[in-house]
């Protein structure tokens, strides 16, 4: 019960900083696609910002220019965000869905993306940290 009396106060982060990375995510080079329901661009956007009135959730993924492999390489050179199959913790976790869909079916992700779970670090350090991992694209 403890955790629940702060519980607003750390979604209202992980939205925050969930919609920085979505936009930081959406300008750069390296970026084909981001899936964030926050961005004006999403094709649901109109009905997130009707029934999201809190914020836009900590969950998003993006697509790399450069398929799996870049995709991979990207999850790998990050450094803040630690790599497991988890969301909602406190701490940023990416993941490249293909790879664990693989281990059990066949994946319908595409290759090239990657889903992240933005947790409370600083979003400067976030946005550094993955910045820094894209620069391999």
């Amino acid at each position: 019960l403890r955790g629940l009396r702060s519980l607003a106060a750390r979604l209202r982060v992980h939205c925050a900083n969930a919609l920085a990375v979505a936009q930081m995510l959406e300008a750069h080079a390296a970026v084909s696609a981001v899936h964030y329901p926050g961005l004006p661009a999403h094709p649901q956007h109109e009905l997130a910002k009707a029934q999201m009135t809190a914020g836009f959730g900590g969950m998003l993924s993006f697509e790399v220019h450069g398929g799996e492999e870049a995709a991979v390489a990207v999850a790998a050179r990050t450094a803040l965000c630690k790599r497991a199959t988890s969301l909602g913790g406190t701490e940023s976790l990416i993941e490249h869905r293909a790879s664990i869909e693989a281990m059990s079916t066949t994946p319908t992700s595409p290759p090239n993306l990657l889903r992240l779970s933005v947790g409370l670090e600083h979003v400067d350090d976030l946005l550094h940290d993955l910045r820094h991992a894209l620069s391999a694209v």
